[in-house]
């Protein structure tokens, strides 16, 4: 974490401990600073002003799964290949390392646009290796525009082997993953596609309904802008997004939550306590 972000965190901190104990406040409530988070490595950032509202080793890099499919999809729109252009699952797509199970069988084929809908909403290995293996020089030219685009953006601390994040040598720290949050959400595309509740498509002759693997897209309480979640063994279960809570847009990176469920209860923890820090901010300015 820069310098200039510590010490935006640790003023923010402190102005709001010490609003709550002149007020009076803090002798009848318990201040929620901080909140109490199950995921090994956390970044969060108002957008607003790139303040860090709170950070947990933000500059440690470490493997992040399917979050790698954002990289993937902006570099695919980068090179401006047509999203309706059809292409074909082979049985390149088949040979993934731990792919797990996948409903896109050789022989399907689908527009760049519906692999891209399938690899940022429903986290499709499968699809994100198909938009590696059609990009202009194939697999080794998707990755090197990666690097680059990471480069560009100012991750520093990244690297990508793979477009869709199988490899436990795709690494960002939460630092540099909050810059690909924020590039992201520039696309509209990557907007759209990865808070889709869910998608359907042909595969051969019968329809199929892919859902999204972030299950908070279909809360009402959310205002989610962009989210992808990711897991391999080596990352845990990751969540990145972008949401706006109490009016502000905030970007929220949480890296290897233990437990099924731990990292939206984690994303749910901070939509919590920034509602109950604004709540008490309200009180204080009210006495």
């Amino acid at each position: 974490m820069s310098s200039t972000n510590r010490a935006r965190l640790s003023s923010w901190a402190a102005l709001t401990a010490t609003l709550l104990a002149f007020s009076g406040f803090a002798a009848t409530a318990k201040p929620t600073l901080y909140p109490k988070l199950k995921s090994s490595s956390v970044l969060i950032v108002d957008q607003s002003d790139s303040s860090v509202l709170y950070a947990r080793r933000p500059e440690l890099a470490a493997p992040i799964a399917s979050i790698t499919k954002l990289m993937t999809a902006l570099v695919v729109l980068d090179a401006r290949q047509p999203l309706d252009q059809p292409i074909t699952i082979t049985r390149a797509e088949t040979d993934l390392p731990r792919s797990g199970a996948s409903r896109l069988s050789v022989g399907t084929v689908l527009t760049r646009g519906d692999l891209m809908h399938l690899a940022l909403m429903s986290s499709e290995n499968r699809a994100a290796h198909a938009l590696g293996v059609a990009y202009p020089g194939g697999l080794p030219a998707i990755v090197k525009a990666m690097n680059t685009k990471a480069a560009a953006l100012g991750m520093t601390t990244a690297r990508f082997v793979d477009p869709t994040g199988l490899s436990s040598e795709n690494v960002a720290s939460p630092e540099d993953l909050s810059k690909l949050v924020l590039a992201a959400s520039h696309s509209a595309h990557i907007r759209e596609y990865s808070t889709d509740e869910r998608y359907a498509v042909r595969v051969r002759r019968h329809l199929v309904e892919f859902h999204n693997t972030d299950s908070l897209v279909a809360n009402p309480a959310w205002n989610i802008i962009v989210q992808k979640t990711g897991y391999i063994s080596e990352a845990g279960k990751c969540l990145v997004m972008e949401a706006v809570i109490e009016g502000r847009n905030v970007i929220i990176v949480l890296l290897d939550s233990a437990g099924r469920l731990t990292r939206v209860a984690d994303a749910k923890r901070v939509k919590s306590w920034m509602e109950a820090t604004v709540t008490e901010r309200v009180q204080v300015s009210m006495r």
